[in-house]
């Protein structure tokens, strides 16, 4: 996980205005990191960077709406994918 970790940080610092030092807890949402072109810019590169589909009924802040959900997240898809085969 701590791959998917570094590869979801490393987009956010690169493509929003981000605090140094964020939280994997803190709300990207509320904190003013990601707005919702910003949720949709996430979900693309999602989809490109690890190949799975994202749900118009995934795109939920549990999913989506900080660093820890999005690990949780794609780490889940990845399983779910695997285990389909």
């Amino acid at each position: 996980m701590d791959h998917i970790e570094s590869r979801i940080r490393a987009f956010i610092h690169d493509t929003f205005q981000v605090p140094e030092q964020l939280p994997a807890a803190e709300s990207l949402l509320e904190s003013g990191v990601i707005d919702s072109i910003g949720v949709l810019t996430l979900v693309t590169w999602l989809e490109q960077e690890f190949g799975f589909l994202v749900e118009d009924d995934e795109v939920l802040p549990e999913n989506l709406d900080s660093v820890a959900n999005l690990v949780a997240y794609v780490g889940a898809k990845l399983d779910a994918a695997a285990a389909a085969g």
